[in-house]
């Protein structure tokens, strides 16, 4: 499986933060918003990955995340040139996908979860066309909204429903074979002249291979899209952390224990140790961590 990190679009929602900055760039606590999605597909024995954003922003994508290697792993860039939708990155990002499966994984959106992330990795390896990840939440007419059977197969997908159906919404993470990129190259844009990834989804839904994993209550996850949900995140991200001692969504962190770089490495890469804090542990990056 080979991974796409979609950091693109205009973020209008957000501005002006995102008049002079990628939205994606922009803090998490500590650390710019990509750096949670990436840690995410390190941790999920990802090696391969590539970064699509806008024309203007590139340069600076690769000034932060170079091409990889210090990670132990391979980053390739390439750009969208307007909001053309969630499934257009498929278009773009064929001839690196090859004949490879795909993760999509939305640069805006946070997951947190147990360590390792076994649930995700399960599903990983029993993947099958198409796989959705679902959380619940209180407002689901916000969402994408998605009804399964009892065999956990998606039945139907409702964008942002007047009247949802059931309260789990689609997150920004999504596991798809290799059809996707032609079922993508065959979709009609919208009315907003987009290829929306909704329509893919319900592709592999008429084919009965549309699958949802549930994020049970020990997941967090955040769609950091506005002011508020920035701060939500930003604060959860700093509490945890000072709990835990150990830093999220740092990708030296996840290839370090992936078995990526070594010790010496993480230690030179990560720079000065924090000093404890008076809100709470702060240990630091070396704290509890095992190769």
């Amino acid at each position: 499986m080979r991974g796409i990190i979609l950091a693109g679009g205009s973020a209008t929602r957000l501005r002006p933060l995102t008049l002079v900055s990628s939205k994606q760039l922009l803090p998490v606590y500590d650390k710019p918003m990509i750096y949670y999605p990436l840690s995410l597909l390190i941790e999920l024995g990802l090696r391969e990955i590539l970064v699509i954003s806008t024309p203007e922003h590139r340069d600076q994508y690769t000034r932060l995340l170079g091409d990889g290697s210090r990670l132990g792993i391979r980053l390739e860039y390439t750009v969208q040139d307007a909001p053309r939708g969630l499934a257009h990155a498929l278009l773009l990002a064929r001839p690196f996908i090859g004949g490879r499966r795909i993760c999509l994984a939305l640069g805006d959106n946070l997951f947190h979860g147990p360590d390792p992330p076994g649930r995700l990795r399960e599903s990983l390896g029993r993947h099958r066309g198409c796989t959705l990840f679902s959380r619940k939440v209180t407002e689901p007419e916000q969402y994408g909204v998605a009804t399964v059977d009892a065999h956990g197969r998606v039945v139907a997908l409702e964008e942002k429903p007047t009247r949802p159906r059931s309260d789990l919404a689609v997150t920004g993470l999504y596991f798809y074979d290799n059809d996707a990129l032609d079922k993508a190259a065959a979709l009609t844009p919208s009315r907003r002249g987009e290829l929306e990834i909704t329509d893919l989804n319900r592709c592999y839904v008429r084919e009965g291979r549309a699958s949802l994993v549930e994020l049970g209550d020990d997941w967090a996850w955040f769609d950091t899209g506005t002011p508020d949900s920035l701060l939500d995140a930003a604060q959860y991200i700093r509490t945890h952390q000072q709990l835990r001692g150990r830093p999220i969504g740092s990708p030296e962190d996840a290839a370090f224990r992936a078995g990526l770089i070594s010790r010496e490495e993480l230690v030179r890469q990560s720079g000065p140790v924090p000093a404890p804090s008076s809100a709470g542990p702060r240990r630091g990056l070396l704290s509890e961590h095992r190769p």
